[in-house]
């Protein structure tokens, strides 16, 4: 479930030391205050659906838009230029899909009437950085460059941002109609949105310290629920129901962020009585947790015996197998996700980073061509640049390796070791091919020093002139 890829944005909170849930089954635990970017591509999906019609309602083409699931507690949603980020525990808080869909009404409220862009903080650092810079020490960390983890996590005064992105009472009135209206432009009820806000009303009598942070940034009153209470039930929509579709796909990805987040929580609130698909599921993904890969896998064939079709679920089994050693077993599985969903270039990275775990040069050779195809779709995918390396390390392609160790830090933000990677793999490849050139790429694009530029002017690949 948690895969480190599309874009750096995507993954710059994740903290996971292997691209093994690359694709889904594996949640980015949290260390700092439990905040992290979770990338699953079954509640990716979802959350597109549900959003996709209010973004279109506001005139925002919702195909440009990046979803973020932050795994956090609190119930926090944001919705920026080209991108919204949704909090799991506003996921796991909301009672329907149409509280849900109420609250990212009312944040492409605040964005189309240019309410974030107005704020001095978010217009100064952009929530695009913010993320970034988040992460990025994390991610130098791992990768076992502390000086660079240091000096990353030193400019993570963009973790303000969010707080700083408080709006007036006025503001959230405004973006509470229209909210309203883009939801009922879209076809959808805006009894969630009220509901969602009346569910939380004892709020306004907390002190602000123990306020949701959500609720400090949009505070709440009572007038301003009534309200909206009664802008929305004169709306033609306001009787319209969630569809049982879309209940279930709501359940589904509520039992899976439980399974994954809180699997001791998800072992007692599924219990072994509820055989629906949704209780079942949480358990299989809570077991895989807790470490008891067997329960957890024999839960899995048996939803499977149910759905055979399911991507999810078979990627879930190589995710469990890869995880506890098992990779040549986890092999068939993630093969079977990838013939059902061929357009999900997470679970070919998920699939490539097995086959490249196996001792077989054939292998090795159909794993590099799935990150490939998988990096054709995400071509900043750090975790297939980084699989990539390994295995062409393997192959004895010194020079392809480090572009590829380039690529990896390029797409982390680490500038310095890009560049030095760059240089490195500039050395062994062959100048008159597209990897010497994109290698040069990358040079330029990261910061390169005085002596960087002179050795490139040299050659001819600069002017003299761009060294001063």
């Amino acid at each position: 479930m948690v895969s480190l890829s599309r874009s750096v944005l995507r993954f710059a909170l994740a903290l996971t030391a292997a691209a093994s849930l690359v694709i889904h089954p594996a949640p980015a635990v949290a260390q700092d205050e439990g905040i992290s970017l979770i990338r699953d591509t079954e509640i990716e999906e979802i959350l597109r659906k549900d959003s996709a019609p209010i973004f279109d309602a506001a005139g925002i083409d919702s195909k440009t838009i990046d979803i973020l699931l932050i795994g956090g507690k609190d119930l926090q949603a944001f919705a920026a230029p080209r991108t919204m980020g949704v909090y799991t525990g506003l996921i796991l808080e909301s009672k329907t899909p149409n509280e849900l869909q109420g609250v990212i009404g009312h944040e492409v409220a605040h964005l189309a009437a240019g309410h974030s862009a107005r704020s001095g903080e978010m217009s100064r650092a952009g929530m695009r950085p913010f993320l970034l810079t988040m992460g990025l020490g994390v991610l130098a960390a791992l990768a076992g460059s502390p000086e660079a983890a240091a000096g990353l996590a030193g400019s993570a005064s963009y973790f303000g941002t969010l707080g700083a992105l408080g709006y007036s009472r006025e503001q959230e009135s405004r973006a509470d109609q229209a909210g309203a209206t883009l939801l009922e432009k879209a076809g959808i009820s805006g009894k969630g949105l009220a509901d969602f806000f009346d569910n939380f009303r004892y709020q306004e009598v907390f002190s602000e310290g123990r306020r949701y942070a959500y609720f400090r940034s949009h505070p709440l009153s009572s007038d301003r629920i009534e309200a909206l209470r009664r802008r929305v039930e004169a709306l033609p929509s306001y009787d319209k129901v969630d569809t049982p579709e879309a209940m279930a796909e709501h359940a589904v990805m509520k039992a899976k962020l439980e399974g994954f987040l809180n699997p001791q929580v998800a072992i007692v609130k599924y219990a072994e009585a509820d055989k629906s698909y949704p209780a079942r599921y949480a358990r299989a993904i809570a077991y895989y947790q807790l470490k008891e890969p067997d329960r957890a896998l024999k839960l899995i064939d048996a939803l499977l015996q149910e759905q055979p079709d399911n991507p999810y679920l078979w990627e879930l089994k190589g995710q469990v197998l890869f995880e506890f050693g098992r990779a040549a077993e986890a092999e068939q599985p993630q093969r079977r996700s990838v013939e059902l969903k061929p357009d999900a270039p997470l679970l070919r990275v998920n699939l490539g980073q097995t086959l490249i775990a196996l001792d077989d040069k054939a292998k090795v050779e159909e794993g590099i061509a799935e990150l490939k195809k998988a990096l054709t779709q995400e071509d900043d995918n750090a975790v297939a640049w980084r699989l990539l390396a390994a295995a062409y390390d393997r192959q004895g392609q010194d020079g392809l390796a480090r572009l590829a160790t380039a690529e990896y830090n390029f797409n982390v933000g680490d500038k310095r070791q890009a560049r030095v990677f760059a240089m490195r793999a500039r050395e062994m490849l062959d100048r008159s091919t597209p990897q010497w050139r994109r290698a040069t790429d990358i040079v330029l694009a990261s910061s390169p020093d005085r002596e960087d530029l002179k050795d490139l002017a040299r050659e001819g690949s600069i002017s003299a002139r761009q060294t001063r």
